[in-house]
């Protein structure tokens, strides 16, 4: 486990490939990453010319690498990574490239993350996930994650007194959200009764429950505060954990329930002073139980605390989330992370909450049950 903190290194630019359910003829991983790249370091008024750090995340880039896409976009650079953890891998990239910047190894770092997510390439990424799901889960009748989340949302609603109703106040909240962002995939309103009458996919999980793939990317520009040229997202802190409980687990509580208490320290504020918060939502149990591990305020009253939600007196997934604006593979967590930069920067037009703290979780993994992955950023206008 570790933390980083600085009140010096900012995000000071963010950008996003526009999502797509259907990517036309000649559409490639390496085309989305690299639009994405180019659109945040417009929005940071910079150029490739001044990047000498760079960080990539995304399952379907193979069989080219982080350096390849570098070289590709005209990139020279003096500090080089890959994550491959997809929910997490904004969180932990972000967690090395402030260290970076810090240390002097880098003075601009872009982070990019994303996929080409069609149908088949989606099929195939869930069969080969990784050798837990080649062995063991993809032999089973059951398509992807949707069975093991299934069973998660089942035993959460058990244990907190949840219902689906519970759940589809979240999404329809979400989805309310989404109307006024422009990049979501899915923008048309949804109501309680819609969400509720949705197709079963696993029951409890209907159809909106369950993360629609998309084709697409984001990124962010990470450098000292002193190279933004307008408002920024100083990073106060990021703190990481990795296989918390062994894949032992009930799965109710996440890496963010160890990394929280840590970042908000470190931050020096508390989980009260958090005016707008993006959770990784690939299901909404996942929400919920980030939420729970965040220890916001509510959060030892699941309901209410979803009523808050349901309410949007709670700002969470202001973009729509991935529920509704979709999840381009491993850019699904670097969303977020966009998402609270926009609005700690006043960018987020039509959706704009206003406030000074923004959190951003990430989670992602899942080795065999569970997810092994999560991290917690905390980030304060500028």
């Amino acid at each position: 486990m570790s933390s980083t903190t600085s009140g010096h290194v900012a995000v000071i630019g963010a950008g996003e490939s526009p999502y797509t359910r259907h990517p036309a003829a000649g559409t490639t991983t390496a085309g989305v990453l690299g639009d994405a790249v180019r659109r945040a370091l417009a929005d940071a008024g910079l150029s490739t010319a001044d990047v000498d750090g760079f960080g990539v995340s995304s399952f379907t880039l193979g069989p080219d690498h982080a350096v390849d896409l570098a070289w590709r976009l005209g990139l020279q650079v003096d500090w080089l990574m890959q994550d491959t953890n997809g929910g997490a891998s904004a969180g932990g990239m972000l967690q090395h490239a402030v260290r970076a910047v810090e240390a002097g190894d880098a003075s601009v770092v872009v982070l990019v993350a994303g996929d080409l997510m069609d149908r088949e390439v989606h099929v195939e990424m869930v069969r080969r996930y990784n050798r837990a799901t080649a062995e063991h889960l993809a032999p089973l009748p059951m398509t992807g994650p949707n069975a093991l989340f299934a069973m998660l949302t089942r035993r959460q609603m058990d244990r907190f007194g949840l219902t689906r109703e519970h759940y589809g106040r979240l999404v329809v909240a979400q989805r309310a959200w989404a109307a006024a962002n422009p990049g979501a995939v899915y923008r048309t309103p949804l109501d309680l009764e819609d969400y509720l009458a949705a197709p079963t996919v696993a029951e409890p999980l209907g159809r909106y429950d369950c993360v629609p793939p998309v084709t697409g990317a984001d990124a962010v520009v990470v450098a000292a505060e002193t190279r933004a040229s307008g408002r920024c997202a100083r990073v106060l802190a990021v703190a990481t954990t990795y296989n918390t409980d062994d894949q032992a687990g009930d799965g109710l509580t996440t890496g963010v329930a160890s990394c929280a208490p840590r970042a908000f320290e470190h931050a020096g504020v508390a989980p009260a002073d958090v005016d707008v918060v993006s959770v990784y939502d690939d299901y909404p149990a996942m929400v919920v139980a980030q939420l729970a591990d965040l220890g916001l305020p509510g959060a030892d009253d699941l309901p209410r605390l979803l009523a808050l939600v349901g309410e949007r007196d709670l700002p969470v997934n202001t973009s729509g989330g991935q529920l509704s604006a979709g999840q381009p593979g491993a850019g699904g967590g670097m969303h977020g992370l966009v998402e609270v930069v926009r609005q700690l920067r006043g960018q987020a037009d039509g959706r704009q909450v206003g406030g000074r703290i923004g959190v951003v979780t990430g989670y992602g993994m899942v080795l065999y049950r569970h997810g092994a992955c999560g991290n917690v950023a905390v980030l304060e206008a500028a």
